[in-house]
């Protein structure tokens, strides 16, 4: 891990990157075929994977395989091997809002992702050149805004749907490493008329049950008033959530983080490229952690926060 002071921006990187899109797979009790990409570094082996969840968001190709790219194109220039569904939600693939899942497709996220991690030798066989170079044991996934809840019910996070009466219980102790960028809070402190009327399943989040390990990402500015007034509503998981646990509170982020779903992109309210590359390479210093028990990267960066006037972000521990 660099020290903060050292990152600036995201730029080309200079370690090749294969791409395979789309992989195409039937899955049962699906409504599509489910469609990854997969990235990769062209050189290397015992490659770890990270398994990216979108977010909902309103724009088409942003929310499917498509999005994410500045996280993605870090990730897969720094040695790791990233898969990118598209979830069930995605504009891109216009299904039915209206059907029992509703809008959000929440069940059929996580699904998605235990698929993922259920089938990782027939993708990776799929793709030429990379059956052999994956280490399978070190597996993590990160999701933005509603692909971070779906990395919490990785966690261990229940939903119960309002109007089905099922709880939606999948957890999954695979993952060396959890991830969630802007996650939704509690129902608590949902009190948007927007989010109420539209997604009324985010009414039934319960962190109280995410008990394995996960890294919550918080941006201080992150507040939209279609969802909640309360100030720190998306650092709920953290703090609602019992057992391991670490915080990333970013200072001056909204909810884009600078610009992680995607280059460019007009729903990026606080556009840094400088804070992209801060958010990236902090996730990396969690998961490097994550994987190794000797790495201290991510304790490090702790003291550098706590020792640093003008640090970017600060980080909280529970265990």
């Amino acid at each position: 891990m660099k020290n903060q002071n050292q990152i600036s921006v995201i730029g080309l990187s200079t370690n090749p990157v294969i791409t395979y899109s789309p992989l195409v797979m039937p899955v049962s009790d699906r409504p599509v075929d489910m469609q990854l990409k997969i990235s990769a570094p062209v050189n290397g082996n015992n490659l770890p994977i990270v398994i990216f969840s979108h977010g909902h968001g309103p724009s088409t190709y942003l929310s499917s395989l498509r999005g994410l790219a500045p996280l993605t194109e870090f990730f897969s220039s720094r040695g790791f091997i990233v898969i990118q569904p598209t979830h069930p939600d995605s504009k891109l693939l216009g299904l039915d809002p209206t059907g029992p899942e509703g809008r959000l497709f929440l069940k059929s996220r996580v699904k998605d992702m235990h698929f993922i991690l259920d089938n990782l030798d027939q993708i990776l066989r799929t793709v030429p050149g990379l059956e052999n170079r994956a280490d399978i044991s070190q597996v993590s996934a990160i999701g933005h805004s509603l692909g971070a809840l779906t990395v919490g019910m990785l966690a261990g996070a229940e939903v119960t749907d309002n109007i089905t009466g099922e709880t939606i219980s999948l957890p999954d102790p695979r993952l060396k490493a959890r991830v969630m960028i802007g996650a939704p809070g509690s129902p608590e402190g949902l009190n948007g008329d927007f989010a109420l009327t539209n997604y009324p399943i985010l009414k039934g989040i319960n962190f109280k049950t995410m008990s394995l390990p996960a890294l919550v990402i918080y941006g201080d500015k992150d507040i939209n008033l279609n969802f909640s007034d309360v100030e720190n509503w998306r650092a709920d998981a953290y703090h609602d959530a019992p057992g391991s646990k670490s915080l990333l509170t970013v200072f001056g982020a909204e909810h884009i983080y600078g610009g992680v779903s995607g280059w460019d992109v007009a729903e990026t309210s606080d556009e840094s490229p400088e804070r992209v590359a801060f958010v990236c390479e902090s996730i990396l210093a969690y998961i490097h952690s994550a994987m190794d028990s000797a790495d201290n990267s991510w304790e490090q960066l702790q003291k550098d926060f706590q020792k640093d006037p003008n640090a970017k972000a600060h980080i909280g521990i529970k265990s």
